[in-house]
């Protein structure tokens, strides 16, 4: 093609596009304005949506011009293709390649930070992990990469032709990331067809048919402008019937117009109405079985080149499809220039088909026999190239079985890189595919262990059908039926079936012998046993726990993590603080989590650790849940866990300071931490206990009709979860409800609570003040059982011995104190919290300690009290304690 024609053929891309191109102008000049001001630019995101052949690739390349020329942008483009749509983010290699190809080492490091272990593999710029990758951490660190080069000299704008072909793995992290873009100077330019969304990925569906934003549709050329193009290429004589033709055989369709015409001008055929009859002949050339009737007349050797060009799919590489089609170099280079005469090719170190439709109806003519077997030879084409497993694996998932042990080792590789990537879904395909070969027997178990690995973070569903079947089989090994076993409990856990989880662990113990497997099921059948909120036989339970950890020394993990539970149920159960922390601490190496039981350890999972966490922040140890929580945080970032792990991270470092009475701090991170939960889906374990946590955190504040809106905004409401949440999910129901003046209902709620509590033996009056707040429910009607309740929490406070504990009973007994015990009990109270590491809950002990000598006529003491209660209110974010202490003050006079 002439450089000439190819001009022509471009500018008639861009027929009647007017209106579309605007919209691109106006895009790129909103976008650059505030740049060339010297502002930080707003981003944004163009959609581009029409059928195959009307024009979205030119439209594209004349965006990418507009960006480039006029506003001065750095441009990065990519192209989702039907046959690569399987190859995990793919579309953000090719988005970022071209930037980051050309750094250095170091200059990667520099730009990617903390997230270049974790998103330098899935970009190709990394070598591969062993361990399994967390999907979303992998899409945090693609979106820190794509802001840091956002954030560089020239504004940038990303362009992606034919979004509804691109990867999953890329579709969910751009609709991810697209909810930012307006926080960004970023301008994201999609082109799609609405027709052909793919399933696999709703939200980016939704994405395109928000009402936010409004895709430009294109739509066919009038008459007018076909006429046009007609006599553009085939001279000013063309007459108005023949024009008239050609536009009623194409439709209007862009491409195939310019298709048309250029065969006409090859057949040097007379645009006049007597050859208008030859032109629907030329058009059915340009697709289905006219296209391959016209590459079946290139030859034999030109066709096979064709057909390997259409398996390999995208990014052609000539050796490799020389390879395929079994042709020597030099054949292979003139087969290449008969496909681009023919307008079938284009390009020459790498190959692309002149449309998508070409490679589609190309591939779609190769006889089923002949294209399953290329495929089977590109596999190993590509293998051998060097490119490995992973990049085999989409030409292995399209050979039919066949009974073959090599191929199903091969997949299981592919699904090993695919997880270190973390395209988890990549790996399911594979391990799916490879049980369909079949697998050798004794393999069978193996690979639907690794199946249930493949879906633990993303699908518990899967995870539990897959590790079910593969322990109902006999040859699955026993250190990877134990293994196994641990993991579909995880599951289960993670999807609030925790008695199931309980059981499965309870069944494969009893045929586990003697050794560490058999205490992993132990640790595990009890954790999840304790995790229940309505455990039937809870007390006993514990009692068998606290029988077995007692006469341990924590020598081993396994030691370590009974340890742990039996520290967990004594902080529950509101048992001697010291003696509970005495055995939380024998859980610990030097005071740190054992090598072998980090948060990010795959063999104990971050359960242990996180009840260590716990009992540390309700015992008063806050140095120590502050440390492990930081860990906790930085662990997670690290590995790249941004999902539930990461959630209840925030969650716990919200927990302690909460705790320590830093509150606007701990609704910062436990709002974070409902974010990233959020992503999740709803009903999760990990949202109940970040809305609990943050109910928990307003209410403390002051701020209920924020409390309100959380509960709601996150359907906080019977019935609760059924796994523990810090706090008790019931019994802060009724305190929400206390708030809001809704006394009636916050009874029925505190007693049920109670009763469900009392009957666990949970009386652990910091997580679950249950009575306190039932106290002050019942105060106006029933005087003496409110007395009665708070007595009863100040006794199991004093059992479990905390300063908060006894300070915070105290403070509110004392409101409900025959008179002349309250002012002492006010002066116990600060003094307990006053050695307290929890300032709020000490705050509040002075303001009511100042308002009780207000009315005892002590008003010296008093304003004392109330003025170093209003700094230390203001200090923590207690914006409901401190408007009591300046009524309070007022009130003395001050």
């Amino acid at each position: 093609m002439t450089g000439q024609q190819h001009e022509q053929r471009h500018n008639a891309a861009l027929f009647e596009r007017e209106r579309e191109i605007a919209a691109a102008e106006q895009a790129v000049d909103t976008f650059c304005a505030d740049a060339a001001e010297g502002d930080a630019p707003l981003g944004g995101l163009l959609l581009y949506s029409g059928a195959a052949g009307l024009g979205k690739t030119a439209l594209l390349a004349e965006v990418r011009r507009i960006a480039m020329e006029r506003g001065h942008c750095t441009v990065l483009s990519a192209r989702g293709s039907e046959s690569v749509r399987s190859v995990p983010f793919h579309v953000v290699r090719q988005l970022l390649q071209p930037a980051i190809a050309p750094m250095t080492v170091a200059e990667r490091k520099i730009l990617f930070e903390g997230w270049y272990d974790i998103a330098g593999p899935a970009l190709g710029v990394v070598p591969l992990r062993e361990q399994q990758a967390d999907p979303q951490g992998v899409r945090d660190g693609i979106d820190w990469v794509i802001t840091q080069l956002a954030a560089g000299r020239e504004p940038l704008v990303l362009v992606i032709d034919d979004a509804h072909w691109a990867d999953a793995e890329s579709l969910a992290w751009l609709t991810s990331f697209a909810v930012r873009l307006r926080e960004l100077p970023l301008l994201v330019v999609l082109s799609y067809r609405p027709d052909e969304l793919p399933e696999h990925a709703p939200a980016f569906a939704d994405l395109v048919g928000g009402r936010d934003v409004r895709p430009v549709a294109l739509r066919e050329l009038t008459p007018a402008a076909v006429a046009e193009l007609v006599r553009m290429a085939l001279g000013d004589g063309a007459d108005a019937p023949f024009c008239r033709e050609v536009w009623a055989v194409t439709g209007g369709n862009p491409y195939e117009t310019v298709e048309l015409i250029a065969k006409a001008r090859d057949r040097a055929i007379e645009p006049v109405e007597d050859s208008a009859v030859l032109l629907r002949g030329l058009g059915a050339e340009a697709r289905g079985s006219g296209l391959v009737a016209r590459l079946a007349g290139l030859g034999t050797e030109a066709t096979r080149f064709a057909w390997a060009a259409a398996v390999l799919g995208t990014e052609i590489s000539p050796r490799l499809a020389a390879n395929l089609a079994a042709v020597s170099p030099s054949a292979a280079a003139e087969c290449a220039d008969r496909l681009r005469e023919a307008r079938i090719l284009t390009g020459s170190s790498d190959l692309e088909f002149v449309h998508p439709l070409i490679a589609t109806a190309i591939y779609q003519a190769i006889p089923a026999a002949t294209r399953t077997a290329m495929h089977g030879q590109a596999a190993w084409a590509v293998t051998q190239a060097g490119h490995g497993p992973a990049a085999a694996s989409r030409h292995l998932l399209e050979v039919h079985p066949e009974d073959d042990p090599v191929l199903v080792r091969q997949l299981r590789a592919a699904a090993r890189e695919h997880l270190a990537v973390g395209a988890p879904d990549a790996a399911r395909r594979c391990l799916e595919r490879a049980l369909e070969e079949p697998p050798p027997d004794e393999e069978r178990a193996a690979l639907l262990y690794e199946l249930g690995c493949a879906t633990l973070l993303t699908s518990p569903h899967t995870t539990i059908d897959h590790l079910r079947e593969a322990l109902a089989l006999p040859d699955l090994p026993e250190e990877l039926r134990v293994d196994a076993t641990y993991r579909l409990s995880q599951a289960y856990g993670h999807n609030s079936q925790l008695p199931e989880a309980a059981e499965v662990v309870a069944v494969q113990a009893a045929r586990t012998p003697d050794g560490p497997g058999l205490m992993r099921l132990q640790v595990a059948h009890y954790l999840w046993r304790s995790m229940q909120a309505h455990e039937a036989d809870s007390v006993s339970r514990a009692q068998r726990v606290a029988d077995i950890a007692d006469r341990l020394d924590g020598h081993d993990d396994a030691e370590r993590a009974l340890l742990a539970l039996r520290a967990f149920d004594g902080m529950l159960r509101g048992e001697d603080a010291l003696r509970v922390t005495e055995v939380n601490d024998r859980a610990l190496v030097d005071g740190r989590l054992a090598a072998g039981m980090g948060w990010t350890n795959t063999e104990w999972g971050f359960e242990i650790p996180s009840i260590i966490c716990l009992t540390f922040a309700y015992t008063d140890r806050l140095d120590q849940a502050e440390e492990l929580s930081g860990e906790a945080v930085r662990a997670f970032e690290i590995s790249g866990w941004s999902g539930a792990h990461l959630a209840f991270a925030h969650d716990l470092v919200g927990l302690v300071h909460r705790r320590r009475g830093r509150l606007a701090l701990a609704e910062t991170f436990l709002r974070e931490g409902l974010r990233l939960a959020g992503r999740l889906g709803p009903g999760l374990p990990v949202q109940w206990d970040g809305t609990c946590l943050l109910i928990d955190t307003l209410l403390a504040r002051g701020h209920v009709a924020e409390a309100q809106a959380v509960a709601e905004a996150n359907s906080f409401r019977a019935p609760y979860s059924p796994a523990i949440v810090m706090p008790d999910a019931a019994c802060l129901a009724g305190r929400l409800l206390l708030a809001r003046g809704r006394r009636e209902e916050a009874v029925a709620e505190l007693e049920a609570a109670g009763r469900q509590l009392v009957e666990r033996g949970r009386n652990n009056t910091l997580w679950a003040p249950w009575a306190l707040d039932l106290a002050d429910a019942l105060a106006d009607d029933d005087l003496e059982r409110a007395r009665a309740l708070s007595a009863q929490a100040v006794q199991h406070a004093a059992r479990f011995g905390t300063d908060t504990a006894m300070g915070e009973a105290l403070r509110r007994a004392a409101a409900l104190a025959e008179e002349g015990r309250a002012l002492s009990m006010l002066e116990c109270a600060v003094d307990h919290l006053r050695r307290s590491p929890s300032r709020y809950e000490y705050a509040a002990a002075l303001v009511d300690h100042g308002a009780a000598l207000r009315l005892d006529g002590q008003c010296a003491r008093a304003a004392e009290q109330l003025r170093e209660g209003l700094g230390l209110a203001e200090e923590c974010g207690a914006d409901g304690v401190a408007k009591k202490a300046r009524e309070e003050l007022a009130a003395v006079g001050l």
